[in-house]
């Protein structure tokens, strides 16, 4: 039982959940034995997604949280690669950068509002729900908690998105890249979505993080900061 839980205070919510495969047998009741009931269960895995969502968000939502994590940094967008080599031939290499990094600065903002998002789909969780992401891939949390809330989080992300890129001055950069580009003799004109794709790119960062800390924390020592989660994972 030392290898269920991952790091709760530092890691995103699902890493708890993925934590509790290996141990799955020895947590749920068997008969005459004594062990722990289902609903003791359920509920301390929801307890430990509660803690680490809210830890998770607190971290990428820092400055830098997107912009200085390889992991889910949002890079200039595949069909502005052109235009970025028609700028930096410009002179205008630092003008490009600042537009990375605002696009960083706008994801960070949006993070926050994760949270309730993610708390709604842990109380909306079922037994089978619970029963079948512990029993699943090493993603199977990622891939619950991005089809229950991709949608929702992208309706809630985008308004975020698009005041972040106004307010930090993105918008006003990319229109003078975009500009200055489609000025130039002899290059296809332009004309891309950016706050669809930073919107879309910063939930990829979101759920790609989820992904990667779900698999790590089936290998971690484990974390217990409540009585809960003390006797159902330390069980």
């Amino acid at each position: 039982m030392k290898r269920i839980v991952g790091i709760v205070l530092v890691m995103l919510p699902l890493l708890v959940l993925a934590a509790c495969l290996d141990s799955l047998q020895s947590v749920m009741p068997t008969r005459g034995r004594g062990k722990l009931d289902e609903k003791t269960v359920i509920a301390g895995l929801k307890e430990a997604l509660r803690i680490g969502t809210q830890n998770a968000v607190d971290i990428v939502s820092k400055v830098n949280g997107y912009y200085k994590n390889p992991r889910i940094t949002i890079p200039l967008p595949q069909e502005l690669q052109d235009v970025s080599d028609v700028l930096k031939k410009l002179g205008l290499k630092k003008k490009v950068e600042e537009f990375i990094q605002t696009m960083n600065r706008a994801a960070e903002e949006a993070a926050p509002k994760a949270v309730d998002i993610f708390v709604d789909a842990i109380a909306d969780m079922s037994i089978q729900d619970a029963m079948g992401i512990l029993r699943g891939k090493d993603n199977e949390a990622t891939l619950y908690f991005e089809r229950k809330t991709r949608g929702r989080l992208y309706n809630i992300f985008k308004p975020i998105v698009r005041r972040v890129l106004n307010d930090v001055g993105v918008t006003r950069i990319y229109k003078f890249i975009i500009d200055t580009y489609n000025s130039v003799p002899g290059t296809p004109r332009v004309d891309f979505d950016l706050e669809d794709y930073v919107t879309n790119k910063a939930l990829d960062g979101l759920f790609t993080m989820i992904a990667d800390e779900e698999k790590k924390i089936r290998k971690d020592p484990a974390a217990r900061v409540t009585e809960l989660l003390r006797k159902v994972f330390g069980s």
